[in-house]
């Protein structure tokens, strides 16, 4: 077994191309030299372990470099991002699950450059299909005539409607720390899962960010986020398809310090702290070196989703409205669904649109093609079998783990170090939300760096 020190890196970035198919990820695909860390990495001052390249990795890195100090950020896949990242297939951007970006994200809008993002922007607002027909729902400030006009229709009564405006005006009054701290939750949850069980802090926090803000989708892909965040690391930071097995502990030092084994045997010691960064559902594997560490998992399990997409002729598609179609009668399995390119027309070829169509669960007891059939039938039912048979598959994703389970009791503020020099990042830690993943890896970084005295922060 060979261990290393980490130390500042050298200038060791190549770029790793993509496989010849139809089918490759814009996402940012730089890696550490092929003749390896071990003959790379020398016995100069060490720096800090960054494990998972996802959002809140790349904001702890980010933090990290913001203070000069080194690190490595090592991603066991192919390219940075996480659960946020975009393939391209047959000319079509197609994010992995539907996400959208929200543009009054705190955290975010500290680390992002929103110009270079190309923000498109969604109707505020969204169509929801009931009793065989669609209805608007309009945010009345930013679509006053349309919100007056959905006053008669029949998703809620009016009283529900002004309730919604009221809502609207008491969590703009609050802070996010008075959101995320809130002893007492204002109402019961609803975030993302059919029985409404997520803890109602979480509402609260995103109801205020779409009060203030819009929701997007940056114009290359949802993944443009994390590669804007690692284009601006050191071009030899960060080590693709360097998969960490297991972190354990030195006790042998009189502070005890994390070490990293790889997928290749090799050890990485670092002096001044590991942070890790990864899904909540591999945490205790990785940690299970570490016995002084309780288990951190939750026992709770995660919200998984099916994310079909579909091509269209782009003359042939029923509307032009850049809105989300929401299922509310109650039947079927189609959640929620929108035409990508009406939002975004860079998400398609020109002349061709792009279908989104999101379910709720892994529905594990059907086939792809039997979801594929279903899902054209039920939407045959909102817009028409001649337009909706005219549609072509493209691709299915299963997400297993599409974001932590976040019903109550939850803690939205859990502290970042769990060990010796060693910290725990990720939206299961703070909210299930890209702001939630940005802010757990800044803080994580920082609680490193506070351990260490480096900086007063």
């Amino acid at each position: 077994m060979t261990t290393l020190t980490l130390a500042p890196l050298p200038p060791l970035l190549i770029l790793q191309k993509a496989p010849p198919s139809q089918t490759r990820s814009p996402c940012f695909h730089t890696q550490l030299s092929p003749t390896s860390l071990k003959q790379q990495l020398s016995d100069q001052k060490t720096g800090v372990i960054v494990i998972g390249a996802g959002l809140a990795g790349l904001a702890a890195a980010t933090r990290l470099n913001s203070q000069n100090i080194p690190f490595v950020l090592l991603e066991a896949s192919d390219a940075v991002g996480g659960r946020v990242r975009t393939d391209v297939v047959d000319g079509f951007l197609l994010d992995r699950g539907f996400q959208i970006f929200i543009t009054a994200y705190p955290e975010a809008q500290k680390l992002l450059d929103y110009q270079s993002l190309e923000l498109q922007k969604f109707y505020s607002g969204a169509r929801i299909y009931f009793d065989g027909q669609f209805h608007t729902v309009a945010d009345p400030l930013c679509h006053f005539f349309d919100s007056v006009k959905s006053l008669a229709n029949p998703i809620g009564s009016v009283i529900d409607k002004l309730l919604i405006a009221l809502t609207r005006i008491q969590v703009l009054g609050k802070s996010d720390d008075e959101i995320t701290r809130a002893d007492e939750p204002f109402y019961g949850g609803i975030f993302f899962d059919r029985d409404l069980g997520t803890t109602s802090r979480l509402f609260d926090f995103i109801f205020k960010c779409l009060a203030l803000g819009d929701n997007t989708l940056p114009a290359k892909g949802i993944g443009a986020i994390p590669n804007q965040l690692a284009s601006k690391l050191p071009p030899d930071s960060i080590s693709l398809n360097t998969r960490v097995v297991s972190v354990g502990l030195d006790k042998d030092q009189t502070t005890p310090m994390p070490f990293v084994r790889l997928e290749n045997g090799d050890v990485l010691q670092s002096e001044l702290g590991v942070i890790v960064a990864i899904e909540e559902p591999h945490v205790n594997e990785l940690l299970a070196e570490t016995s002084v560490i309780e288990p951190v998992q939750s026992k709770r399990p995660a919200r998984s989703t099916v994310c079909l997409y579909f091509s269209a002729d782009r003359d042939g598609i029923p509307v032009r409205d850049p809105v989300l179609f929401l299922n509310g009668s109650g039947k079927g399995i189609v959640n929620n669904m929108f035409f990508a390119t009406n939002v975004a027309p860079s998400y398609g070829p020109l002349g061709k649109a792009l279908v989104s169509v999101s379910l709720i669960g892994l529905f594990d007891d059907r086939s792809d093609a039997d979801l594929i059939d279903e899902v054209i039938l039920e939407l045959s039912g909102w817009f028409g079998g001649s337009v909706v048979g005219s549609w072509k598959h493209l691709r299915t994703y299963r997400i297993g783990y599409a974001q932590p389970n976040q019903c109550p009791p939850t803690d939205l503020m859990k502290n970042p170090k769990i060990g010796p020099g060693l910290y725990l990042c990720g939206d299961h830690l703070t909210s299930a939300t890209f702001d939630g993943a940005l802010a757990s890896g800044r803080r994580a970084a920082e609680a490193l760096l506070r351990d260490g005295a480096f900086i007063k922060v």
